[in-house]
Parts: structure tokens; C-alpha cells; sequence
């Protein structure tokens, strides 16, 4: 039967390719994916597939039962873009102003849209149920992850399978790791705020420019001497704001950064301390501040028996010539939340494309579209190998 499958795969490519590039043309940002959910509704209602619409937001899940007994099997994409301008030179670049698939969903939809086409072909030979969610805003916390398993997309679910198309790993490459592979993300917004006054005048002034300077200095060593060395962290401002004429001392301060953490224990101190040190940078410049902190997604944590599972069978699909253990990543991915609900792996498929390479998010970013298929033959060998 794998033989099968891989074989309708390899005859839907050119398909898979055409939903991927109408999609890249069509973007749409997180919470806001109306009509790609329709496209995918559209496909699945052509098809006489049933499926549900409006799963915790926008988020579209499709069941294919089988017509022998067995497990169910969830497989998961995310459809959501970013709200990036496409400067690709390509045929199929964005036609929405500011909005493009800078991170490869485009690909996972339409991985995940033939996959779910082509076993539903196959499904009076198969044993089991099929279960294709289709997330929405995987990119903006809090995430489609949690409303859609709230909304009960998990519902009777044995095991769930996931990947992401990796544009900075070569074509034909698997990277898989049992335990944590992604990374919490959390985020903070800082507020300090002083005694706005004369440039001239430093001395009748609390220059909130001067506390936040001197406190994300502090911030760094957070990581370098109050977390174990053994244990990974990142703390990252990205956000310095105080808008002033250029002799005026700032009145106030908005910083804004991120936390990346896989030990929960490792995330309560990041929060704890982050705190503290800014209490005491304040207190010592007689300054206020507010504080918070959000928490985002929860690190993936790939369950070992499902990742060892998965490696196994990456080694025998046509096309992959390297199955490689991934290194830790620091960012984040909301299909932690499926992982604490039900056993399952997140796995990457390289999909480095020729000439030059841009990163994930980059406003030039694309993928090797001969990827989707190394994806849609990993997933499906994995979702109807895991019945025996």
C-alpha cells in the first residue's frame, strides 16, 4: 500500500506545486486567513470530503475514515503568512501589498492538501481514521494551535505527525529529534518611566533614555550568570522606543523583547529575575516601571517512541539521501500544545533551493518546491505504516 501512495503522490506533484503557488500568490496574515480557509473548505467540499470549518477561528479539520479498523492518525499544517513584502523575482511572487508566505505554510497546505486527496483515493484498502488539520495563525501568539485543540481537533486522536518545509537544510535531508526540538517563546513589554526635561538641564531630569540603556545591559547577563550553563536561553531585546526632539531628556521608555526556553524551571527564573533587575535598575536611577510578561507557545517536545518511529521510516522514502539528527532551535512553534495533549514527533524536511539561500521570515524567501513531495511521503508513510 505505501508503494501506492507514494506513486499517486508522485503523479499530484505538478498539483501540489500549483496549490502551493496560488497560495504564495494569495497570502494572508495570522487571524485574519478567510480565504485560504475557503480555498481549502472549497477542496475538500470537491472532493466529498467531510470536513469542519471554523475550528477554533479560521482553522479547517478533514476527516477520512477507512474501511478497516484501526488508529487515528492526525497530520497538521499551518496556513497563515506574514505581514512582510514579497521582493522575490519569481512568477508566482505575492499580489498582496506587505503580505507574503515568508516561511513555507503556503507548502505545508498544499503538501497536506494532496496527501489527504490521495489517501482518501486509497481508503477502502486502508485501516483506520485520517485526521488533516489545517492550523491558522501558527505565526502571531497566542496561536490557532490551542483554540483548535479547545475546539476539539484532537477528539479521538492516537498520534499526531507534523514537519516544516526548511529552506537552510539541503534538499533530501530529514532532521528529527525525540525530546525538546523548539523552544518557548514568551514575550515582555517594559515601560520606564522618569522625568522628562531640558537637554540642557540633565540635572533637574530622571533620563528614562540613560535607565533603559543601562538596563538592557543588565538584562544580558541574565542568561550568562544566572542560568545553569548546562541549560539554554535566550533573552533578546527587539524594541527601543522614546520618540523626543533632540533636546528634550525622555520622559519615558517602551522596551520589548523575547524569552526563548525549553526547562520550565529555566522559564519561571527567566520571568522571576527579569523582574527583579528591572526593579533594581529603576530603584537605583529613582525611576517607575511597568512590567509584563507573556507567555507564548510551549517548547516542542517530541515524544521518543513516535521520533524513533519517524526516523525509521524517513531512511526508506525515495528521495531523502539523509536522515540527521536536528540540533536545538530557539524558535518557536505552537504544535507544542498538540504534543501535550497526544504522542506524536515535529520533524524538518530540508528544502534548501538552488542558488542563493534566504532565511525564514526574509522578504526574498523561498523553498525547493521538490520538498512538499519528500514531506507528503514521509507523512503519509508515517500516518498508515503507524496502523501495524
Amino acid at each position: 500500500m505505501t508503494e501506492e501512495l507514494l506513486s499517486k503522490l508522485e503523479n499530484s506533484f505538478n498539483d501540489m506545486v500549483s496549490i502551493r503557488r496560488y497560495l504564495h500568490m494569495h497570502p494572508e496574515v495570522s487571524f485574519q486567513e478567510t480565504k485560504t480557509a475557503k480555498y481549502i473548505q472549497d477542496f475538500y467540499t470537491e472532493l466529498g470530503i467531510p470536513f469542519q470549518a471554523n475550528v477554533g477561528g479560521n482553522g479547517v479539520v478533514a476527516r477520512v475514515k477507512c474501511a478497516l479498523p484501526g488508529k487515528t492518525v492526525a497530520l497538521r499544517a499551518d496556513f497563515d503568512a506574514l505581514p512582510i513584502q514579497d521582493e522575490k523575482d519569481v512568477p508566482y511572487k505575492s499580489t498582496v501589498a506587505g503580505v507574503m508566505h515568508a516561511c513555507g505554510h503556503d507548502g505545508h497546505t498544499a503538501t497536506l492538501l494532496i496527501l489527504a486527496r490521495s489517501i482518501n483515493e486509497l481508503k477502502d484498502q486502508l485501516s483506520g481514521e485520517f485526521v488533516f488539520i489545517h492550523q491558522h495563525a501558527e505565526e502571531y501568539a497566542p496561536g490557532g494551535a490551542k483554540p483548535m485543540i479547545d475546539a476539539g481537533c484532537l477528539e479521538g486522536v492516537d498520534v499526531i505527525f507534523g514537519t516544516h518545509l526548511w529552506s537552510l537544510t539541503p534538499l533530501g535531508t530529514i532532521e528529527y529529534k525525540s525530546g525538546p526540538i523548539m523552544a518557548a517563546a514568551d514575550r515582555f513589554h517594559i515601560t520606564i518611566q522618569g522625568r522628562g526635561g531640558h537637554g540642557a538641564n540633565p540635572h533637574q531630569a530622571k533620563d528614562a533614555i540613560l535607565v533603559a540603556s543601562q538596563l538592557v545591559v543588565n538584562l544580558q547577563q541574565l542568561v550568562s550568570r544566572r542560568v545553569n550553563p548546562t541549560e539554554a536561553a535566550v533573552l533578546s531585546v527587539g524594541s527601543f522606543v522614546a520618540e523626543n526632539a533632540f533636546n528634550i531628556i525622555a520622559d519615558s521608555v517602551k522596551l520589548a523583547g523575547t524569552v526563548r526556553t525549553f526547562n520550565a524551571e529555566v522559564r519561571d527564573l527567566m520571568e522571576n529575575e527579569l523582574e527583579r533587575v528591572i526593579k533594581g535598575t529603576c530603584l537605583t536611577a529613582d525611576c517607575t516601571y511597568s512590567f509584563n510578561f507573556d507567555r507564548g507557545y510551549p517548547p516542542v517536545i517530541n515524544h521518543k517512541s513516535e521520533t524513533e518511529f519517524l526516523a525509521s521510516i524517513a531512511n526508506e522514502i525515495p528521495g531523502v539521501e539523509k536522515v540527521q539528527e536536528s540540533e536545538l532551535l530557539m524558535i518557536g512553534e505552537d504544535f507544542g500544545y498538540y504534543l501535550e495533549n497526544i504522542p506524536g514527533t515535529f520533524f524538518f524536511t530540508g528544502a534548501m533551493p538552488q542558488g542563493e539561500v534566504f532565511p525564514h521570515h526574509s522578504p526574498k524567501f523561498d523553498f525547493d518546491e521538490r520538498a512538499m513531495l519528500i514531506a507528503a511521503k514521509t507523512l503519509g508513510t508515517a500516518a498508515i505504516n503507524y496502523q501495524k
